[in-house]
């Protein structure tokens, strides 16, 4: 039986920076994974170009049940560590927006990067290895894969969620938890977009529109651009606001955030009174959107002048406050993220330890935090992993 100084399951993010900090920090170290490559998710992230971290993050960026959980280990390891890491390796990279970084010439730098700095650290990585049965005696981790047995007396789960089942994801993370008495907070789709109830389907014909909006539920709001689909509604601001959605609730959606449109009509009412209504929202808003729309309300052939008070008031909540009631989600297929986790109360915030059971690791997505769009579950993944190496290699 093989052993090692560390064991790391999960070829991810997370994993192999973990990998590598502890194989340059001397320890000896294993990385197994069941896929065919490192870093799956990576080269797929952010259009495969990587959004690998933010110019600024802060814990008000995470979701999780303990939202103190992740100050120590971003404080720890920043976003300005992985960015001199990057910059070392000469990988150039642009700002997109809202501070979100992203690799000039595309995500394979990134994954090339971390191969690399395991390669300096002697890791040894094991691909297509799916892990049966993992034992614990007195001192050691047992992991049994198909063929091979190994031994450690650190084991760093690195599993990631539940997102993206083509590439690989499973609850193998959540099961191992729970062997080891640990809780696990329901996991569920996050960073998704919405789809349609059956009577908002007419809203598909305008698959391919997009404009800026702020959609908001549960007191939280973000404004950004938004995506009508065959499905329903994406885009930055609806995969954002989903971290924050139940499943009932309604998204109240501003489709005109930069203007006031009783304003527009009021004063266009005095001045303008023959122009129709549709060509006024088309100044505003996509011409297929407004069609549609009034085309419902039977408002297409308005003009100005016949719209009453009340009219307007009801224009005013259909643009500024649309009632949005999502049928639910896209689900893990196209989810960014998992949302849930391995209870956070279980595992020490200083270290990625679990409280109750020495030795035992998790880092990344398999916890229960959750980043906001835009480089912040990336930075998770960095800082998780250099707390637990940290954590590791500091032990007596």
């Amino acid at each position: 039986m093989k052993q090692y100084d560390a064991v790391v399951i999960g070829a991810g993010a997370a994993g192999l920076f973990c990998a590598a900090q502890l194989g340059q920090g001397g320890k000896s170290v294993l990385v197994l994974d069941n896929g065919k490559k490192i870093g799956r998710k990576i080269l797929m992230s952010g259009g495969g170009f990587c959004n690998f971290t933010n110019l600024e993050v802060g814990s008000n960026h995470y979701l999780s049940q303990n939202r103190h959980f992740v100050k120590s280990a971003l404080s720890r390891y920043t976003n300005w560590d992985f960015i001199s890491l990057v910059v070392s390796y000469g990988i150039t990279y642009h700002e997109k927006e809202l501070g979100q970084l992203f690799c000039d010439e595309g995500a394979q730098q990134i994954v090339e990067m971390l191969e690399t700095e395991c390669e300096k650290g002697g890791v040894e990585i094991l691909l297509r290895q799916a892990v049966g049965n993992i034992q614990k005696n007195a001192k050691f981790f047992e992991i049994q894969t198909a063929c091979e047995q190994f031994q450690t007396e650190n084991l760093v789960i690195a599993t990631g969620g539940l997102s993206m089942p083509a590439l690989g994801a499973s609850p193998f993370g959540y099961k191992i938890a729970e062997q080891f008495g640990i809780s696990v907070i329901p996991p569920r789709a996050s960073l998704v977009p919405f789809t349609w109830k059956e009577s908002d389907k007419v809203f598909s014909n305008l698959s391919g529109v997009s404009l800026p909006i702020t959609a908001s539920t549960r007191h939280k709001s973000f404004s950004n651009q938004m995506l009508f689909t065959h499905r329903g509604l994406s885009g930055p601001a609806i995969l954002q606001i989903s971290n924050y959605w139940e499943m009932g609730d309604m998204v109240e959606i501003d489709l005109l955030p930069n203007e006031n449109l009783i304003d527009v009509l009021q004063e266009l009412r005095q001045s303008s009174p023959k122009l129709q209504l549709k060509t006024v929202l088309s100044r505003y808003l996509p011409k297929k959107l407004v069609e549609l729309w009034l085309a419902q309300k039977m408002l297409n052939d308005q003009v100005i002048a016949q719209l009453s008070n009340a009219d307007l008031q009801y224009l005013e909540q259909l643009i500024h406050r649309w009632q949005f009631l999502p049928n639910g989600t896209e689900g893990y297929r196209t989810a960014e993220v998992t949302k849930g986790g391995v209870d956070t109360d279980f595992i020490s915030s200083k270290t990625m330890e679990a409280k109750n059971v020495q030795g035992l690791y998790f880092i990344g997505e398999v916890l229960d935090v959750t980043g906001w769009l835009g480089g912040y579950n990336f930075q998770w993944a960095w800082s998780s992993a250099f707390a637990c190496a940290e954590g590791i290699l500091n032990k007596r």
